[in-house]
């Protein structure tokens, strides 16, 4: 197996949960769902590529939609949250409901389901690749939070509304 190479994908896979986790650590969410979000990221990250290696191309075949597609969505529907939350509500620490945490999660591995269908060829140990990938997007993740709880403490609730857009322009990009 090469080392390398499993630790350049596992931080091009942590990249995007890095980027939404900054836009997201905006909305100034309680510690204890920052650790409980990146936990989550941490084992859809484990468990999609596994899911991809196992399920394979025939996968594809059965269910044609594009993943992309499903990602503008879903990104498109959290941004527009964060802004008209940020709009309507005054100054309060953001509860993160777990179904949001679950869909964030899903949302930022889709990548690895695919990484999974050909992780046979980049390494013999698809475990241990999973496990690399699993703990990379946990730190990217949690450290994106945090940085984006710093940048709402000095900025405000511009921060928020910039994350929210953010996240409808990476939505955007992913159907481009």
């Amino acid at each position: 197996m090469n080392l390398f190479i499993i630790l350049v994908i596992a931080i091009s896979l942590s990249m995007d949960a890095f980027s939404l986790s900054l836009a997201y650590g905006t909305l100034d969410i309680e510690k204890k769902n920052m650790y409980t979000l990146s936990i989550i990221v941490g084992v859809y990250h484990f468990f999609m590529p596994l899911i991809g290696f196992f399920i394979g191309s025939n996968f594809c075949k059965f269910l044609p939609v594009a993943s992309n597609f499903v990602v503008f969505i879903i990104l498109s529907l959290i941004g527009l949250e964060m802004i008209v939350d940020t709009i309507r509500k005054e100054e309060e620490l953001k509860v993160m409901k777990i179904y949001s945490m679950i869909i964030f999660g899903l949302t930022v591995s889709i990548d690895s389901f695919s990484v999974g269908l050909g992780l046979d060829t980049i390494s013999k140990n698809i475990i241990l690749s999973s496990l690399i990938f699993s703990i990379t997007s946990f730190v990217f993740t949690i450290t994106g939070l945090f940085i984006g709880k710093k940048i709402s403490q000095i900025f405000g609730k511009i921060s928020t509304l910039i994350g929210g857009c953010v996240l409808i322009l990476i939505a955007i990009l992913y159907v481009i």
